[in-house]
C-alpha cells in the first residue's frame, strides 16, 4: 500500500491526477475517510486526471453525479440499505463500463463488485494522509 502526505487540497489534487492514470474502465474506487476528510477533493483530482472539464461536487443529495460520460461519483452516506441502493438502481452503474467512485461504500457492501480499489484519506487540518 502506498502512502502519501498531502498538505493542501491543491496537493491532494495533484495526487488524484496521478492515481487517475492507474485507472482503468471497469474499476470500482472506494474513496474512505471521515465526513470532511477529503474524499470530494480526490473525486475532483481523478475527474480532472481523466481530462474532464466538468464540475465535480458532492453527490450527497443525488446519490451519483456522472462526469463526461465516464465516471461515475456516488456518495452512499445517506443510503439506508443494500434494497434502498438496488432500488435507486447504483448497482447498474458497475456494469456501464465507466469508473465508479464510492463514498460511503460500508453501506453498500453486498452490491459492490468482488473487485474494488480502495483509497483511504485521513487527518486533520491541512495534512492528510492518503492511503492507496
Amino acid at each position: 500500500m502506498a502512502v502519501f502526505y498531502s498538505r493542501s487540497a491543491d496537493e491532494t489534487i495533484e495526487w488524484a491526477k496521478a492515481y487517475a492514470k492507474t485507472l482503468s474502465p471497469g474499476d470500482v474506487v472506494l474513496l474512505e475517510g471521515e465526513m470532511g476528510a477529503g474524499k470530494t477533493v480526490l473525486a475532483k483530482g481523478i475527474v480532472a486526471g481523466m481530462g474532464i472539464p466538468d464540475e465535480v461536487t458532492s453527490p450527497t443529495y443525488a446519490y451519483v453525479n456522472e462526469y463526461g460520460g465516464r465516471i461515475f461519483h456516488f456518495d452512499c452516506y445517506r443510503v439506508a440499505s443494500e434494497a434502498q441502493a438496488y432500488g435507486l438502481g447504483l448497482a447498474d452503474y458497475f456494469c456501464r463500463g465507466g469508473i465508479c467512485l464510492v463514498e460511503w461504500g460500508k453501506n453498500i457492501a453486498g452490491l459492490l463488485p468482488e473487485r474494488v480499489k480502495t483509497v483511504k484519506i485521513s487527518g486533520s487540518g491541512e495534512t492528510r494522509e492518503i492511503r492507496s
